[in-house]
């Protein structure tokens, strides 16, 4: 085992791993807040509403995640050129990037996974909880914000975790559209070095740190969710 490369290429590891990080952290928050609305929207209607949640579940859901990721990178990315006076705008610079658009696709794929996830949340929380707290006078939006959502993310935790461990261990399909995440500075340390075992070595040895930590953080916040008092 050689590990005097390592030095060398510290900086850029650490600039791969932060941006697997971001990656991670805007393609959840963003696509849990899309995941939300997508799994209540399918059990409360209207129905139109709901089966085109559905389907964008399905599509996502029943396509590999690199298919999507090029779909939307190969595909828009070819489009906005062509679009008259986009490359003296403001918004080139990021249209021409890559990560906006691993963005876009790993928000869909969150939003896809955990909607349908959350629509079995809300579902399976009792029917008469929500009218215990409708007959107290409550306002919908009261009655999502205090009772219903957080019950819905009580049952869901352990499972929400999963989604996000499962969302970490595919940014490394985000090197496919010429990222340099955490898995391709790892591919790059490996064709300037030779060395096969020690990078992938050391790449599987961080995912499992950030997985430990993901389970504990996500642990931690399932104790911290409210829980309504029992009648």
């Amino acid at each position: 085992m050689v590990w005097s490369w390592f030095p060398k290429y510290f900086e850029q590891l650490v600039g791969g791993l932060w941006l697997t990080l971001e990656l991670l952290a805007i393609s959840v928050f963003f696509g849990m807040l899309l995941a939300i609305p997508i799994g209540l929207v399918q059990v409360t209607g209207p129905k139109w509403l709901g089966r085109i949640a559905l389907g964008f579940c399905t599509i996502i859901r029943g396509t590999p995640l690199l298919i999507q990721l090029w779909l939307i990178y190969y595909g828009l990315g070819s489009i906005f050129p062509s679009i008259p006076g986009i490359r003296e705008s403001i918004l080139w610079p990021y249209l021409r990037a890559a990560f906006p658009y691993a963005v876009v696709a790993f928000t869909f794929s969150v939003a896809g996974y955990s909607g349908e996830v959350m629509r079995g949340a809300f579902a399976g929380v009792p029917k008469g909880e929500l009218e215990a707290a409708r007959a107290m006078g409550m306002s919908p939006f009261t009655v999502l914000w205090r009772i219903w959502l957080p019950r819905a993310l009580q049952n869901v935790f352990p499972t929400l975790a999963g989604e996000l461990v499962l969302t970490l261990k595919s940014t490394p399909l985000a090197a496919t559209i010429t990222i340099q995440e955490l898995f391709g500075v790892g591919t790059q340390i490996r064709q300037d070095t030779y060395r096969v075992y020690e990078p992938l070595l050391l790449i599987a040895g961080i995912y499992i740190i950030l997985t430990g930590i993901i389970v504990l953080v996500m642990r931690y916040l399932e104790n911290r969710v409210p829980r309504p008092a029992a009648a």
